[in-house]
């Protein structure tokens, strides 16, 4: 499978990470046990979680499940802070970092964290002082690699600046809203990463469904609870060309839609990996195969322009 480094740490994955906000959501213990297993047992080693999912309850299972089947030292563990933790904001500053920290690794029962990431921008919490934090968290060993969510050029350039200026760690990542449909939330930072060797890290990757060429009509607003969101924001023109361009794809290489949408992510510049959840394993697996679907350029540039 092709391994990427992410940003300039030492952490390698495939370009598809298991997107955890399912864990105690839609996937309880006993289900998650089983899906993570079919995860690595595909070969795949990186997986994305919160404080905020579940109010710890993602971060909860996931270090339940290390510890049962003693692969913290074969897996990536990333997660995140900042969201609202139901103290009515967002939070970036040192004195919550400090004491989120400590219950994300109780939760994930480790001593360190891969990658912690901002979740949000905090605009009440100067960068320099979230930084600052994060990075002594760094120096403390709690956290081994720093990362950045939902940030725009603006804010990236900054935290970079002031990581650089004060020899801090600095964002290796950036996890921001990226599939086929949507281009905009990474397309923003996506030369900013490219130009220092930082790591797009998208979620949404198949647009809330979508791009799994399950909504095709008005008619499927009622296949899933988030269908008639999808359906009002995707099918249109522009939607059904993408549509048109996937079902190509796809069948000319034998693969699914959403596996060639994850193949698609892959292949754009700046891009380390696509953020994806499953509840099965045969949604497992299909990941999977969406992570070793390598592109054409010619397949490649045609979904690229049937969503332009």
């Amino acid at each position: 499978m092709d391994k990427r480094r992410l940003g300039r740490t030492d952490l390698e994955t495939e370009p598809v990470i298991f997107g955890c906000n399912v864990l105690g959501w839609t996937l309880e213990e006993n289900d998650a046990f089983r899906v993570l297993d079919a995860f690595v047992d595909q070969g795949l080693n990186a997986f994305d979680t919160a404080d905020v999912y579940g109010k710890g309850k993602s971060e909860t299972i996931l270090g339940k499940w290390m510890t049962a089947r003693s692969n913290r030292d074969r897996v990536i563990v990333m997660t995140k802070v900042g969201s609202d933790m139901g103290r009515g904001r967002r939070d970036l500053t040192a004195k919550w970092i400090t004491e989120e920290v400590e219950h994300s690794l109780k939760r994930l029962q480790t001593d360190a964290i891969d990658l912690y990431q901002s979740h949000w921008p905090d605009p009440e919490t100067p960068q320099e002082e979230t930084l600052g934090a994060f990075d002594r968290l760094v120096q403390a060993g709690k956290v081994r690699w720093l990362g950045s969510s939902n940030q725009d050029a603006a804010l990236l350039g900054e935290a970079l600046d002031i990581s650089t200026r004060n020899g801090w760690a600095r964002y290796e990542t950036v996890q921001n809203e990226y599939n086929l449909a949507d281009r905009e939330g990474f397309g923003r930072v996506q030369q900013m990463c490219v130009d220092n060797d930082v790591s797009g890290i998208g979620y949404f990757s198949l647009a809330r469904g979508f791009l799994s060429g399950k909504y095709r009509s008005a008619a499927d607003a009622d296949k899933s609870p988030r269908g008639a969101n999808v359906v009002s924001k995707y099918i249109n023109e522009r939607g059904l060309r993408m549509l048109a361009a996937l079902d190509e794809v796809s069948g000319r290489v034998g693969a699914k839609q959403a596996e060639v949408a994850l193949a698609w992510i892959a292949a754009q510049p700046g891009v380390g990996a696509a953020i994806a959840s499953a509840t099965t394993v045969e949604q497992v697996e299909s990941l999977a195969k969406g992570a070793r679907l390598k592109l054409s350029d010619a397949d490649a540039r045609l979904l690229t322009a049937a969503g332009t």
